[in-house]
């Protein structure tokens, strides 16, 4: 397990993409990572790997900037590099969600640590526990109960909201996803939707893993490289990788 896998997102506004993804390409290719990383006006997004000591370098550099300063990761291990290459890109935006009047770099919603999750689940608190993710995603494993939207793409998440039920606008509702980066604009599109109480899950599932373990989640959690999925122990399950991403 020498392969150090990180992943990493902010919301920030950027105006220098194209030097920007110039400066990260060769920073990246010194290092010898590999892996995607993707910028927008809206911040950035990003998934890489490598030797430990030269991912932790990599971050030095990118925390450099005082943009990226805060920039909260995630990080598990593989025994073999999980990216065939390394790709940055501009974008539109860093998760697509087709909805320009949601940013989350301006408004937000309330985070909700792993920990206090979990303490409501134990205690049986009532709350909606809503899955942002593509249906592939879900099927694989997801929480206790949880709802979802039998997405293809995170840009029919608008419109699918719309067959929620109306009681869940007074009730407490908690999106979660992979690593969070999906839920910054979908527990925002659902507060402008008049729902009334509304968190993201902090991190996501991988964060959630790393510090509540697998506690009221059944199943594994699909990623977006070769791995195709961790349990949560972080760790590879050997899943199938008959999907295919959007």
């Amino acid at each position: 397990m020498n392969i150090l896998n990180i992943a990493a997102y902010r919301f920030v506004a950027l105006s220098d993409l194209a030097q920007l993804r110039a400066a990260l390409r060769t920073r990246c290719e010194e290092l010898g990572l590999k892996g995607t990383i993707l910028i927008a006006g809206e911040g950035i997004n990003l998934f890489l790997a490598g030797a430990s000591g030269r991912v932790e370098d990599f971050l030095q550099t990118l925390r450099a900037d005082a943009r990226f300063a805060p920039i909260e990761v995630k990080r598990s291990w593989s025994t073999a590099q999980p990216f065939g290459r390394l790709l940055v890109k501009i974008k539109r935006e860093i998760v697509s969600m087709r909805r320009p009047e949601i940013n989350p770099g301006v408004a937000g919603a309330p985070r909700l640590a792993p920990q206090e999750l979990k303490r409501w689940l134990d205690a049986g608190r009532a709350v909606a526990l809503l899955d942002t993710r593509n249906q592939f995603e879900v099927d694989l494993g997801s929480f206790e109960n949880a709802l979802a939207l039998g997405l293809k793409s995170f840009s029919d998440f608008p419109r699918a909201t719309a067959a929620l039920p109306q009681e869940l606008k007074r009730q407490p509702i908690v999106t979660f996803c992979t690593g969070g980066i999906r839920c910054e604009k979908a527990a925002p599109w659902l507060i402008s939707q008049g729902f009334h109480e509304v968190y993201q899950l902090d991190g996501g599932i991988l964060n959630y893993f790393e510090q509540c373990g697998g506690a009221h989640f059944r199943g594994d959690c699909f990623v977006f490289d070769q791995r195709v999925a961790l349990d949560p122990a972080l760790r590879e399950t050997g899943a199938d990788a008959g999907h295919e991403p959007s």
